[in-house]
């Protein structure tokens, strides 16, 4: 996407802007409007834009709600933009995540330090503004500050039966 100035030149980076709008074009398609983000990068201003549905979502689901929001967003300055999945990793950010994800083995990684780790892993059982809970292998709750949680992660496991179907260059 070439960089945009608008019909009347006007310059806007209003990521608040840019999400009200893709949430009414994703609340039509049937979407999650997961993340909008504006980033500097080498190539230039990103707008990135996360969708989700249940299920899992396409490429086709990404290149329609690409193909709707795109001319709303012509005020906005941005070189790039791109629609994809957060991934089947996505951060556990909200309660809708959090409902998701009950009773999934998560990562949860710390700003400092407690017990004399950053990184601990368990099954996600309770979540609120204030507080996150998991439980451990060895079945014992551990809670940690919602403020001092850097990050909460699903745990993906891939077997070899994932990739049953997945052909490498050298095997054609």
């Amino acid at each position: 996407m070439a960089k945009n100035h608008g019909a009347h030149g006007a310059r806007m980076n209003s990521v608040q802007m840019v999400e009200t709008l893709a949430q009414k074009v994703a609340d039509e398609l049937g979407l999650e409007l997961v993340e909008v983000t504006l980033q500097k990068e080498s190539r230039g201003k990103c707008l990135c834009l996360y969708v989700d549905k249940d299920g899992g979502i396409t490429l086709d689901d990404c290149e329609r709600f690409h193909k709707q929001v795109q001319p709303l967003f012509e005020d906005v300055d941005y070189d790039i933009m791109e629609v994809s999945s957060p991934g089947v990793d996505r951060p556990i950010k909200n309660m809708r995540d959090f409902e998701r994800h009950k009773g999934d083995m998560v990562e949860v990684k710390l700003f400092a330090p407690v017990n004399g780790s950053k990184l601990y892993q368990g099954t996600l059982t309770a979540m609120d503004d204030a507080s996150v809970t998991i439980t451990d292998a060895e079945d014992q709750a551990i809670t940690f500050e919602r403020k001092g949680v850097a990050i909460i992660k699903p745990m993906v496991d891939l077997e070899e039966e994932d990739f049953a179907d997945v052909v490498l260059d050298d095997e054609e």
